[in-house]
């Protein structure tokens, strides 16, 4: 395994030895762990986008009887938003 030598703030250092003994391993390991996450992560910030999202949840494609053209055509928003 390589070494390697990094500065962190005061605070970071207290959290990274707290969050070390509350796990009862060495700071190494939270630090490889943290670091292995941060790097495996999808560019965009990791998760799910939206529609993965909303495709788990099974509500894209729910609705089988609307408007086809419910997102396009002005008609149905005549009114919207009015008492």
């Amino acid at each position: 395994m390589t070494t390697l030598t990094l500065k962190i703030p005061e605070l970071m250092a207290a959290e990274l030895a707290a969050k070390a003994k509350c796990l009862s391993t060495s700071k190494s390991e939270v630090a490889r762990t943290a670091l292995d996450k941060y790097l495996h992560e999808s560019p965009d910030g990791g998760g799910s986008s939206a529609y993965d999202v909303a495709m788990a949840l099974g509500v894209i494609g729910a609705i089988k009887d609307g408007p086809a053209d419910l997102a396009t055509n002005k008609k149905y928003m005549e009114g919207f938003g009015r008492d």
